[in-house]
């Protein structure tokens, strides 16, 4: 290991993130009793200008008269560049605060943007006396926050995750597409012609390498990766095989956009039982081979060593992570349902 020690951030469910629009208190309500990991409350995207102000004041409400229990509760702000933002960040933490785990920063350009709002919470904090730290969720959709995406990834030791937002980064980019995301049938590869003149097409994955940018970023500061939207909702075949993708190269989790998407990505960001238990054979193994003075150890024909222990480690924690979610949940969803209030607007 490096002499730098990497700290790793709070620690989270960062499976499922649902993206909920603040200008419908009937989303926001159903989102209070949604079996996401983390709830966030947009003020940005799927607010109309006109409508900014009210979606404002329907998240205050939602955070002082929902009953959110365990779920991590965000609210994505709009742009350092919008007349907006200032106030979504005053009158939110002097208002909800103590109800608000974390704000999201979208399009995040450089290190300074984090620096600017972490600036202004920090203010609020101390004027107002909120006991409650609150993180910051960083959004990189953007080709200058992609260039400065490791000085973004350092820039505040509020920041919790690095998303990757697809949609507008492919629009800042001139991607030649309209799709929040998924594959682009025009990248692609196609083999030397057979001995009858046929040729195969291999699609390649056009957003492969700044989500691996963003994974690489995020775990060398302790952040949490996670990746954007998947604009196709009816495609849910789609969406397990942009999830897997996801997770295969490293991220926490995925946003979900509809309801529809939050137990798929719970799923899918979840290790089986399978690989729990194969997780703790592994350290069973090791502990006996340290026992014996051996560093490595056959299990199952394939060698271990002490890689092979952080890897179960982190599958045993995740494990554990999730399944004490899963008991709280049980126990309390009943109550949940009944207790949740309507928001007052």
């Amino acid at each position: 290991m490096s002499f730098t020690i990497v700290d790793e951030t709070t620690p989270r469910l960062n499976r499922s993130e649902l993206s909920v629009p603040g200008i419908s208190t009937r989303f926001l309500e159903r989102a209070a009793i949604s079996p996401a990991d983390i709830v966030l409350l947009d003020l940005e995207d799927s607010v109309a200008p006109d409508d900014k102000m009210a979606a404002r004041e329907n998240v205050i409400a939602a955070l002082n008269d929902l009953d959110w229990e365990d779920r991590t509760v965000s609210v994505r702000i709009n742009g350092l560049d919008t007349p907006y933002m200032y106030r979504d960040v005053v009158n939110i933490l002097e208002k909800a605060g103590a109800h608000l785990d974390l704000i999201m920063i979208p399009k995040v350009g450089t290190a300074s943007d984090v620096y600017a709002v972490d600036m202004l919470i920090s203010q609020i904090e101390q004027a107002t006396g909120l006991k409650k730290r609150i993180g910051l969720e960083l959004l990189v959709e953007t080709a200058l926050g992609m260039r400065n995406v490791e000085e973004i990834a350092a820039a505040s030791k509020r920041a919790e995750s690095l998303h990757f937002g697809v949609a507008d980064y492919a629009a800042s980019t001139g991607a030649r597409t309209t799709n929040i995301g998924g594959p682009d049938p025009n990248y692609h590869t196609l083999t030397d012609p057979d001995d009858k003149d046929r040729r195969e097409r291999h699609w390649g994955d056009v957003w492969h390498y700044p989500l691996s940018r963003v994974v690489v970023a995020a775990r060398a500061n302790g952040l949490r990766p996670v990746d954007g939207p998947y604009g196709n909702i009816q495609d849910a075949e789609g969406f397990r095989s942009q999830a897997l993708r996801a997770a295969a190269l490293g991220c926490e989790g995925k946003w979900a956009i509809h309801p529809s998407q939050i137990e798929p990505a719970n799923e899918l960001f979840s290790p089986t039982r399978e690989e729990v238990a194969l997780a703790r054979r592994i350290l069973s193994a090791m502990r006996d081979a340290r026992r014996d003075g051996r560093a490595a150890v056959s299990l199952d024909g394939r060698l271990i060593d002490i890689a092979s222990i952080r890897q179960a480690q982190v599958m045993v924690k995740k494990a554990r992570q999730i399944g004490s979610r899963g008991r709280v949940r049980g126990e309390n969803t009943a109550r949940r349902r009944s207790s949740a209030r309507k928001v007052k607007v």
